[in-house]
């Protein structure tokens, strides 16, 4: 069986969970945790980083910084995970989605400035599969109508828009270590990412419960207490030494994944130029991490078709997102602006093949065969 995911794993991952299991502090923010902040901080080049237990609590710190508020709405792409929307329902938002690009499934930046109104607090791009949104163009927006803009940058780890770092043109982005991701902490885990100085100082007190511990253990007060709204949105140390121990492979991790994308890139092309299916689009500014490999069919029927013959031949391959504007929550706490062209046509045609760092060329082969003869 070739499963759709597999964690990935470098066998560095014990020595380093091990030490946190045996250290002295085990609860966050112990040497480990540091050691990726600072890992991401000098990759990135941003302000500061926190490692949070997942990439839903630290989209949940964002719309605290951002000051959503009751009535406050926010716009969103609605081919994403509820996660994204999620986190700013609970501060009370309206979630305004707009239509996807066809290409790369990211938000249509063209449409975003028809969407915004009074209301309009904050932007949220997404960037589908590793490949950024167009950052210039949100960004001049959100400048023009003073709104902020937060990154869902879950899927983009180490993914680049104009040879900068993904996650860090907006004010705010948040990563993903989920166990599905390019890199994960043991399961789940996240980052919220800070750009913007003014959010430095709060994301602390509002990450350790709402309090000024952070000060109090760099010797900045003498006692620390409640000062702000905040929820304990603390990894353990356990989570970050995994999360560490594949950061130290980095570079391998992502060669490796980079190299299964490219196999299957090369290996569907003659079944592109035979127009039965279409193969993922990356534009030239951009550059992906290899966080998916996804095909694209002519429709709903041939893709269930297909997904059950590759399940006939021990293959795993699955669907992504529906759309949030279609499910029941997304009726009651938000709406489509515009026009659904291309949102839910292009999500019933969308295929995710078997990708993760330990899968073998073979299996590849063998995934790209079965496409092969699924279309003969």
């Amino acid at each position: 069986m070739i499963p759709f995911n597999r964690p990935p794993y470098t066998g560095n991952e014990d020595e380093y969970v091990l030490a946190a299991m045996r250290s002295s502090k085990m609860s966050g923010d112990g040497e480990f945790t540091l050691l990726c902040q600072k890992w991401f901080e000098n990759q990135l080049g941003c302000q500061k980083t926190l490692l949070t237990p997942s990439c839903t609590h630290a989209l949940e710190m964002a719309a605290i910084l951002v000051d959503i508020q009751p009535g406050d709405e926010v716009i969103m792409p609605s081919y994403t995970f509820v996660s994204t929307a999620n986190p700013f329902v609970l501060r009370g938002a309206t979630i305004v989605f707009v239509d996807v690009r066809p290409d790369t499934m990211n938000i249509d930046e063209r449409l975003i400035e028809a969407a915004i109104t009074k209301k309009t607090k904050a932007i949220v791009p997404v960037h589908y599969a590793g490949v950024s949104c167009d950052m210039d163009a949100i960004m001049s927006i959100a400048e023009k109508h003073n709104l902020f803009v937060v990154e869902d940058a879950a899927q983009a780890v180490l993914s680049f828009y104009k040879n900068t770092p993904v996650g860090t043109r907006g004010h705010l982005a948040a990563f993903s270590f989920h166990e599905t991701k390019n890199f994960t902490s043991g399961g789940e885990g996240g980052l919220l990412i800070i750009n913007d100085e003014q959010f430095s100082h709060r994301a602390e007190i509002i990450r350790e419960k709402g309090t000024n511990r952070s000060q109090f253990f760099r010797g900045m007060v003498d006692k620390y207490t409640w000062v702000d709204v905040g929820s304990s949105y603390l990894p353990s140390e356990i989570q970050a030494a995994y999360l560490y121990g594949q950061l130290k492979h980095s570079e391998l991790i992502c060669q490796r994944r980079l190299a299964i994308w490219q196999q299957y890139h090369h290996g569907l092309i003659a079944l592109e130029q035979k127009g039965v299916l279409q193969r993922p689009v990356t534009p030239q500014h951009c550059e992906h991490n290899a966080h998916m490999y996804y095909i694209k069919v002519p429709d709903l029927e041939t893709r269930s078709n297909l997904i059950t013959y590759l399940k006939q031949h021990d293959i795993g391959a699955v669907f992504h997102y529906v759309p949030l504007h279609s499910a029941v929550a997304g009726n009651k706490f938000g709406r489509f602006a515009g026009e659904d062209t291309y949102t839910t046509e292009h999500s019933e045609r969308l295929i995710r093949l078997p990708l993760y760092f330990s899968i073998t060329d073979d299996e590849v082969k063998h995934v790209i065969d079965t496409i092969k003869a699924f279309f003969s």
